[in-house]
């Protein structure tokens, strides 16, 4: 029963409720801590007031809550009314289970009466302590509110069970245990006093004696057996109005508020109320019964945690100890390298040094002989020996030239370590979650109707299953290289579609899909075989149609009729190159001049992607390329020009461009004339088509178009 301790309580004195009243809001009070919070209102929110007005529906009219806080939400400790200028500020208080209370304005006036018959100020408000409802009390005051004589049979009752032994009130000197109580008596007998002042004959015969601790009990709740009522004190309860839910006496229903209510049987409503009371209670015992099984299983929660945590501080010690290891013996393995390169770069300067001294004693001694041989005066005898000493001494000389004086070793370290990814990846170190918390997304489907292949370009399109619960957060596609090798990703992200570009042409690509989320990566979809377009078994030439790609060309240059013309809008060369790259099979293109001003010089051929975009056509290594004026022509690689060749362009000029991987040639036209011989040899890899032009050049491009008859014919032939 400790456990209801708190239930017994005033929520103002935090003692056991001494008459405790019950206010409206179900809650209950003392009469005397009741009394001990009365705030005085203005006359204008009495019910006196409000009745003369029309506004008044009930005995207790509750306050507008916009209107008047009496209490405090901040921490200042102080509770004040908000709308009337004329109430004063009154400090609050706490009580002791922590619910803060109003103490009256001022103390009460002494009186002999009890507090329930003590008058209480006019106008007096009380606001309840646990739910801060607030209501102003009508001329009963505080008889107006029903005693809870239940919860005073209860605390009774506890009080009881948890009080010391009863003593025996007839006992001279020590007082010995009372073992009986005299109801008509009212006195508590041990058993020797018991037999000496209460003998069980004569009158006394039929006094009812009783355990002390039933008489206890009785000798309180005797004064109050009969619950009478608050409208009518002379009346006891009788019945039970329904739509009130309180119960009432027989002139409440004659005279009074309830007399067009209906009622029932006291005694029946008190057997149903009982009865719903105790469903209510199985109910609650169930969950009071899984909260003591829960917190059972919280307290071995507890100690499982602990025992993981040990466990798991091990393993990531471990863990780390095992990663300082390896960096140590890394460590040893690179300071090895190290001082490796030390010796060797030691051993050769020391060689080189022997060497040299070597060396330079042989020059030294060849030039002091040969001083000594000047100071010589017999012409003769030199002149025998003269031209071998010339010849050993430019000899000697041009030994000392050939880079012997050249250091054969730098005094610096040609090793650079590279720590940044490992200092990433140790930044980066961290726990991942070993349960998944949620499953990984289903297999995407793909859409086979809306994937499809144009020339060297593929397109895809999937989709989650339709009764996927599981989101996905991206997708990643992966393609092989054509040739039935690894897959490799091609593309990581949110869209449902891609289009990969640069393919090979007649080659055939498998493809697949799969999902992920932040739990893991689904299983892959079923692979979709892809055919690039095809190839001219005979003539081994691929047809491809494309336009110039606004994506990659340089931001000055201008495009219209569909991306197939461009122009520029500076005075220096831009570079644009084709939507689609090759790196197998013939292809040509041709492209007329529409417009050529002042003699300009632009360039055609082929690119990498990364070319740059803002000089010339072929000034770097990324392009291979013909450029041309009104008389002649040069090709260009990386600022090398080669084979100039006399014919240039005017208006209405055609250029063709012939890219022939499967021979890695590369070869230009002019108004269907080959222009030079063959511009480029061993051209392999990935190309996209791509011209360079200013201002004064403006150029349509055809593509889809078959390759000179002479070229096919050779191709055939060959």
């Amino acid at each position: 029963m400790e456990e209801m301790e708190e239930e017994l309580k005033c929520p103002v004195c935090g003692s056991f409720y001494r008459e405790p009243i019950i206010l409206p809001c179900s809650h209950n009070l003392c009469q005397a801590c009741a009394r001990n919070i009365l705030v005085q209102t203005p006359e204008s929110e009495s019910p006196q007031s409000r009745r003369a007005s029309g506004s008044g529906v009930s005995d207790y009219d509750y306050l507008d809550l916009d209107k008047m806080s009496l209490y405090s939400e901040a921490d200042s400790g102080y509770g004040s009314y908000g709308g009337f200028a004329s109430a004063p500020t009154t400090p609050c208080q706490k009580s002791p289970n922590g619910v803060r209370v109003f103490p009256p304005a001022m103390p009460p006036p002494p009186t002999h009466l009890s507090p329930a018959l003590a008058p209480v100020p006019r106008n007096s408000c009380i606001t309840c302590p646990q739910c801060h409802r607030s209501l102003i009390l009508d001329d009963r005051g505080l008889r107006g509110f029903p005693k809870n004589r239940v919860l005073e049979g209860v605390i009774d009752r506890y009080q009881q069970s948890k009080a010391a032994a009863l003593k025996c009130q007839l006992c001279e000197k020590a007082p010995k245990e009372a073992t009986v109580m005299c109801e008509q008596c009212d006195v508590f007998y041990c058993d020797p006093c018991r037999l000496r002042c209460h003998p069980p004959r004569g009158p006394l015969a039929k006094h009812r004696l009783v355990p002390p601790a039933q008489g206890r009990v009785s000798r309180r709740l005797s004064p109050r057996k009969v619950s009478t009522c608050t409208d009518h004190e002379l009346e006891n309860h009788s019945m039970y109005c329904v739509q009130c839910k309180m119960p009432v006496c027989y002139q409440c229903l004659e005279e009074g508020k309830h007399s067009s209510h209906e009622v029932k049987a006291l005694g029946a409503m008190w057997k149903l109320h009982k009865s719903q009371l105790s469903q209510a209670l199985n109910g609650l015992s169930d969950r009071a019964k899984e909260a003591k099984e829960f917190l059972v299983q919280l307290r071995s929660m507890v100690q499982q945690i602990q025992e993981n945590s040990v466990e798991f501080e091990a393993c990531l010690v471990a863990q780390c100890d095992a990663l300082i290891d390896a960096l140590n013996r890394r460590k040893a393995q690179l300071l090895a390298r190290v001082n490796k390169e030390h010796e060797h770069k030691l051993k050769v300067v020391r060689d080189q040094i022997s060497h040299c001294t070597v060396k330079l004693r042989q020059t030294t001694g060849l030039m002091e002989y040969c001083l000594e041989v000047i100071k010589e005066n017999d012409p003769s005898g030199f002149l025998q020996i003269s031209d071998a000493l010339i010849r050993r001494v430019h000899l000697t000389e041009d030994q000392w030239g050939k880079g012997t004086l050249t250091p054969r070793m730098t005094t610096d370290f040609d090793l650079s370590l590279d720590n940044s990814p490992l200092l990433q990846s140790i930044h980066q170190l961290d726990f991942v979650q070993v349960k998944a918390s949620s499953p990984v997304p289903a297999t995407p489907i793909l859409q086979l109707e809306e994937c499809c292949t144009h020339n060297n370009s593929a397109t895809l399109s999937w989709k989650q299953p339709p009764l996927s619960t599981v989101a996905a957060e991206g997708y990643i596609l992966e393609l092989d290289d054509g040739s039935g090798g690894q897959f490799r990703e091609v593309y990581v992200g949110k869209e449902t579609m891609c289009t990969v570009d640069g393919l090979h042409f007649n080659s055939t690509y498998n493809a697949r899909v799969k999902a992920f989320n932040k739990t893991g990566v689904s299983p892959y979809s079923k692979t979709l075989v892809l055919q690039t377009s095809e190839v001219d078994i005979k003539k081994l030439l691929a047809v491809a149609w494309f336009a110039f790609d606004p994506g990659s060309a340089h931001s000055d240059i201008i495009f219209s009729n569909d991306n197939l013309t461009v122009t520029c809008s500076s005075y220096d060369d831009r570079v644009v190159l084709g939507k689609t790259g090759f790196s197998k099979g013939v292809h040509y293109w041709e492209l007329t001049i529409d417009r050529y001003d002042n003699h300009p010089d632009p360039a055609f051929g082929v690119a990498r992607i990364d070319v740059m975009k803002d000089v010339m056509l072929g000034k770097d290594d990324k392009a291979w390329a013909m450029y041309v004026d009104n008389n002649r022509s040069w090709f260009m690689h990386n600022n090398s020009h080669t084979n100039r060749t006399e014919g240039g362009i005017t208006k209405g000029a055609t250029i063709g461009v012939l890219l022939d991987l499967n021979r890695k040639t590369l070869t230009f036209f002019i108004n269907n004339e080959q222009q030079g011989p063959i511009a480029f040899e061993n051209v392999e890899g990935l190309f996209f088509p791509a011209v360079s032009l200013n201002r004064n050049v403006q150029v349509t491009l055809h593509t889809g178009l078959p390759v000179p008859d002479f070229y096919s014919s050779r191709a055939s032939i060959a």
